[in-house]
């Protein structure tokens, strides 16, 4: 019992470590400028198409997350997702995602698509109907 309150307050101890913030935003560039390295390999038009670097970006996310635990800092957090965000910036910014505009069918077409289901209801009522005041043959 002594022996887990021990590692039970070690772990404790270990959590409480401050977050060195300055540490983390000198070593979090050289993981945007390995990034950056690897997104010259890739057709800047392709940049918007994240099958095409998805192994890069993860290799960014492992990098930058693992600079923040070394220097005590949880990941994210807003100094680290205020980089990541400035690597969108420079990556992704042309990458919008264009809105679909919806419009309505032709009237034609409207017209028959309503039309089908109301008929349909009021053949299977007047069906229903029917075959229940001709109980006697059924």
């Amino acid at each position: 019992v002594n022996g887990l309150m021990t590692l039970g307050f070690a772990g404790a101890h270990q959590q409480t470590e401050l977050c060195n913030e300055s540490l983390m935003l000198e070593k979090l560039p050289a993981c945007g400028r390995s990034f950056e390295e690897m997104m010259k390999k890739v057709d800047s038009k392709k940049w918007c198409n994240l099958t095409e670097f998805i192994m890069y970006y993860d290799n960014f996310t492992q990098c930058t997350e693992r600079e923040a635990n070394n220097a005590s800092c949880f990941w994210p957090n807003p100094l680290a997702e205020g980089f990541i965000t400035g690597i969108h910036k420079q990556f992704f910014s042309n990458c919008t995602s264009e809105k679909v505009h919806w419009e309505d069918p032709p009237d034609e077409i409207l017209i028959t698509l309503i039309l089908i289901p109301v008929m349909l209801t009021c053949a299977m009522i007047t069906l229903v109907v029917w075959c229940s005041k001709r109980s006697d043959i059924l």
